[in-house]
C-alpha cells in the first residue's frame, strides 16, 4: 500500500495526514498522540473513525496540525482519517457518513462587528 495524503479542516485548524499500512502508530506534529492530546476525550476523537470500521491497529498515520484550538485540531484529524480510509477501501464510506465522519463541519467564530462589545452583543439600552 502507498501513503494516503488527504487533508481535514475544522474552525481555523487545517489537518494533513499521512497514512500507511502498519501496526497502528498515530504521530501528531512528531508527538505520540497520548503526549498531543493528554485529554481522553480528544483521543477518541481522532480514533472514532478508525474504530467505526474495525482498523485500529493496521495503519500508521503522521498527522500535521496547524491553528485553531485543541478541539478543532482533533476533529480536522478525525475528518482528515475518515477521508483517508475511504481511498482505501470504498465499503468504508457508508458506516463513516452514517456517523457525520465525513462531513466537513463548517461553523466558525463570528467576527466582531464595530460599534458593538462583540459579534451580537449591543450596549444595554436605556428608555430614559
Amino acid at each position: 500500500m502507498n501513503t494516503i495524503n488527504t487533508i481535514g479542516r475544522r474552525k481555523t485548524s487545517v489537518a494533513r495526514i499521512y497514512m500507511t499500512s502498519g501496526k497502528g502508530s498515530i504521530k501528531i506534529n512528531e508527538k505520540e498522540l497520548t503526549n498531543y492530546f493528554p485529554s481522553e476525550i480528544l483521543q477518541t476523537i481522532v480514533k472514532q473513525p478508525l474504530a467505526k470500521v474495525e482498523q485500529d491497529g493496521n495503519f500508521d498515520i503522521s498527522i500535521n496540525v496547524k491553528g485553531g484550538g485543541c478541539t478543532g485540531q482533533a476533529e480536522a484529524a478525525r475528518l482528515a482519517i475518515a477521508r483517508a480510509l475511504t481511498e482505501v477501501d470504498a465499503e468504508f464510506r457508508s458506516p463513516l457518513k452514517s456517523e457525520g465522519f465525513l462531513t466537513r463541519d463548517s461553523r466558525m467564530v463570528e467576527r466582531k462587528k464595530p460599534g458593538r462589545r462583540k459579534a451580537r452583543k449591543k450596549f444595554q439600552f436605556s428608555k430614559r
